[in-house]
């Protein structure tokens, strides 16, 4: 067998090694590992706060359309007119006045059409079928404008529906009361 001869300063540098890299160690340990931690957390807090900041963004109009409709809240009272018939002969006259009511409401008129069938005929009720484009809110409006109108008999059917603009779709079923 062979002996192993190791010198001193064999030894020393086997000890400065150790040393050395026991300070490396500490180092990382102390100084890069809790910063490392530090960041990953920091990095996941930055991503939650841009998901909120993404989420605010988003909600911003609803949240301005409901601000501005709590400040322009009116206390509106219900018309309630006695109820009349209009002359067969003034039956277009229901046309301005729901274009009017749809103005005052801030709805657009897409499209007005009166049944023939229903005018042609002896009854004593007309038919017009109403498109109306706008916000939800705003058909509250027109529907209590709509109250007002003395010669309206009623309203058959509101069909509403979500467009690809934002806006919402109204179909509308609306009989008045004829002479």
């Amino acid at each position: 067998m062979k002996k192993i001869n190791i010198n001193i300063s064999q030894e020393n540098s086997i000890l400065y090694l150790v040393i050395y890299g026991g300070i490396i160690l500490i180092i990382i340990l102390v100084g890069i590992l809790p910063y490392y931690l530090k960041m990953s957390n920091q990095v996941k807090e930055n991503d939650k706060l841009k998901y909120q900041i993404k989420e605010q963004k988003e909600l911003g109009p609803v949240y301005q359309t409901l601000i501005k409709a709590i400040e322009n809240n009116k206390n509106l009272i219900l018309p309630h007119p006695e109820k009349t018939a209009l002359p067969r002969s003034e039956a277009q006259k229901f046309q301005t006045d729901f274009q009017n009511a749809a103005k005052k409401s801030g709805l657009k008129v897409v499209s007005f059409t009166p049944d023939i069938n229903t005018s042609a005929s002896p009854s004593t009720s007309f038919l017009h079928n109403i498109v109306l484009n706008g916000e939800l809110a705003d058909l509250r409006r027109m529907l209590i404008e709509l109250g007002s109108i003395p010669y309206l008999d009623r309203i058959e059917e509101i069909n509403i529906q979500q467009n690809t603009t934002g806006s919402m779709e109204f179909k509308m079923k609306v009989w008045i009361a004829i002479k």
